[in-house]
């Protein structure tokens, strides 16, 4: 049995790039997504996710 990552696309948080399963180490990077684009938009969407859980009554920890 062989993994398949060929259609798994990650962000980089420390060059800013997208990048194939085989990049740099997973510490670095946000994913797996399923195309270019949308690991493009690995930051947006963790704002939007942040944004989200700041606004749900189930996480309040006040």
């Amino acid at each position: 049995m062989s993994d398949d990552h060929s259609n798994e696309w990650y962000y980089n948080v420390k060059t800013g790039k997208v990048e194939p399963y085989q990049g740099e180490k997973a510490g670095d990077r946000l994913g797996p997504y399923n195309s270019p684009e949308e690991a493009a938009r690995a930051l947006e969407k963790v704002q939007e996710r942040n944004e989200a859980w700041d606004n749900d009554p189930n996480w309040d920890d006040d």
